[in-house]
């Protein structure tokens, strides 16, 4: 039995899959680490998890239409809470884990949430130490089970929220199959909130219809079915992952694998062996980084092999974008091509990968082409959290990088006279909550403002440019786009993170935030001598060195666009400093008013 059918809301994929399609197959739904090693959860424990959750949360007083917040990492309880709160009519309201106390507070009263379910004593004493400010807050249920809840009023452990479900069960022994018979796809799902790289976070509010609709499309664009593993590591608050790592993975018949983490995504990837996987830039970066890094310590030799393999991996996996015919010769090339280096970059992948899937922020094409020439295909797409998220995304049969592909089926997109991108559809948001300013700022008959400047290739390729906001003017008059220019500069193994800065003046400067594993490795074999990482930015050789290595950059850039002059940073730019956001997106006002002292300084050396 296929998994896939033409579903319209959340509650009806669920009982879809856990009741209908689960007892055909003998495969997990999902995969978790369990003392060492991955065990698998079947589709009736999922029904049987999720609907005792449900019950506990009737018996607590949640009612259809009530919002209940959601902070946890990626595993099973996100999912049995979502299909609970979703299945009994309740409206799921996800925050980040990196949340801080105050934000919770903000976000719980905006969304009047009248329950939490958070994952540990962690995020629990964030809640504890603010409920008193949050009126509509009734209960907080903790998935670990841990002795203090006990020492507070209105918190439950998860055992003892399925101890309610059971009694309430019971009493209302169909309430839960009743009740996700009653879901409409017009009716609020969720209310997610956007991290913001201004001003305060806003609650875009998605329907059944919005995430169902981006559901369909996809599965008509890729080949995903029962067969399929998927390794979920990015956070299922976040759109992205919780559309296309979960809602899509389940609605295929696939089964979702649960990381333990960035830290450990390597060790998972070859324990878990998924398919596919959805990933942001960030990943790849770190990827290639250690790649390079390993190439460079081997021999001359080995180091020759490598640079021929890649040059006959990108000549070869170009043909194959192109549907063109692959000479005999350069196949054989190929076969040993990947004998000798392709095999052992692909097995770190667990060796099945059919493709990732990038999204969140801008893939560079020399990466996107790097991977493609070894065999590890990322197709990037485009979205927002307002989209829900997909608008637009690259497909295994038509694809080309540099782009963010073409609008997927149902989406119309076109290019405003000032060059923004708008889109129209399914899974454009019902609007912002409680925000009826904001909402009709970006909402105009129907169309979606992104906020992101674009434009169509010849052949219907979406590319995105920047960010509207992010364009700025120089003294000069000449408009700038930073995120093309900041990609290149971050294709160097030397450069973490990179920010330019411009904006009404002169020149075009930057910090820099260096990768310092790589750039101590440099000072090290040079005998540049430094105590710590701000020792070390503060090196004059060290400045140099890294002012050649950003010569090579600059030449592919106007006179306008080169950077003129540069600072070191001695830390990376991070969440918990509030310097970018949960996506990790860059907040670029937070960094220049940060670092105002260090830029101005930059400008007066600079005379202007």
């Amino acid at each position: 039995m296929s998994a896939l059918k033409d579903f319209k809301t959340v509650p009806e994929l669920f009982y879809h899959i856990t009741q209908v399609f689960g007892p055909t197959v003998d495969k997990p739904a999902l995969l978790v680490k369990r003392e060492g090693k991955y065990q698998g959860i079947s589709y009736s424990e999922m029904y049987e998890e999720t609907e005792l959750i449900a019950m506990g949360l009737a018996s607590l007083g949640v009612k259809r239409g009530d919002k209940v917040s959601l902070i946890s990492e990626n595993r099973p309880e996100w999912v049995y809470s979502d299909n609970a709160m979703l299945g009994m009519g309740a409206i799921n309201v996800p925050l980040y884990p990196i949340s801080t106390a105050d934000s919770i507070q903000y976000m719980l009263k905006d969304s009047g949430s009248v329950g939490i379910i958070v994952s540990n004593k962690f995020h629990m004493n964030k809640v504890l130490k603010i409920r008193d400010k949050c009126p509509d807050l009734k209960f907080i249920v903790v998935m670990n089970e841990i002795e203090e809840a006990a020492e507070h009023e209105n918190v439950y452990t998860f055992r003892q929220l399925k101890d309610l479900g059971r009694g309430y069960r019971q009493e209302n022994p169909d309430f839960f199959k009743e009740n996700l018979k009653l879901a409409h796809e017009d009716d609020l799902c969720s209310i997610i909130y956007t991290s913001g790289t201004t001003g305060e976070p806003k609650g875009v509010m998605l329907s059944h219809k919005n995430f169902i609709s981006n559901v369909m499309s996809v599965h008509t664009l890729f080949d995903m079915n029962k067969e399929d593993t998927f390794l979920s590591f990015l956070p299922l608050c976040h759109v992205f992952e919780r559309m296309a790592g979960y809602y899509t993975a389940l609605a295929c018949g696939a089964t979702i694998a649960y990381a333990e983490g960035i830290e450990k995504i390597a060790t998972n990837l070859k324990e878990v062996q998924p398919t596919i996987m959805t990933a942001v830039p960030r990943l790849f970066e770190r990827m290639y980084s250690k790649i390079v890094k390993n190439i460079e310590k081997e021999s001359e030799k080995k180091r020759k092999i490598f640079e021929w393999a890649i040059e006959v991996g990108k000549e070869y996996s170009e043909l194959v974008r192109t549907n063109s015919s692959i000479p005999v010769s350069l196949n054989l090339k190929h076969k040993l091509a990947d004998k000798l280096v392709f095999s052992k970059l692909k097995a770190v992948t667990g060796g099945r990968l059919k493709f990732f899937i990038s999204g969140g922020a801008a893939l560079s094409r020399d990466l996107a082409q790097f991977f493609a020439a070894v065999g590890i295909l990322i197709l990037e797409g485009y979205g927002l959290t307002e989209s829900s998220p997909v608008i637009a995304v690259n497909r295994p049969d038509d694809y080309k990088f540099g782009t963010v592909g073409k609008p997927i089926p149902g989406v119309e997109v076109k290019i405003a006279a000032d060059g923004e991108i708008l889109a129209s559809g399914p899974n454009i948001m019902l609007g912002y909550y409680k925000k009826k300013k904001e909402t009709e700022e970006v909402l105009e008959n129907g169309w979606l403002h992104t906020g992101d400047i674009g434009v169509f290739d010849a052949e219907g390729f979406l590319i995105i440019t920047d960010r509207k906001k992010h364009l700025f003017k120089t003294t000069g008059g000449k408009y700038i786009a930073p995120t093309p220019i900041e990609n290149m500069f971050l294709a160097s193994k030397y450069i973490d993170q990179f920010v330019i800065i411009g904006d009404r003046r002169m020149f075009i400067t930057a910090l820099v935030v260096p990768d310092f594993e790589a750039l101590k490795e440099y000072a090290d074999a040079h005998r540049i001598p430094y105590e710590d990482e701000k020792d070390l930015v503060q090196k004059k050789q060290i400045y140099e060195f890294l002012e050649k290595e950003f010569a090579k950059f600059q030449k592919n850039l106007a006179s306008y666009e080169r950077i003129r002059k540069f600072t070191l940073l001695d830390h990376p730019f991070s969440i918990e400093t509030g310097e970018m956001t949960p996506s990790l997106k860059l907040k670029r006002k937070v960094i220049e008013q940060r670092y105002s002292d260090l830029i101005e300084d930059m400008y007066k050396s600079l005379g202007s």
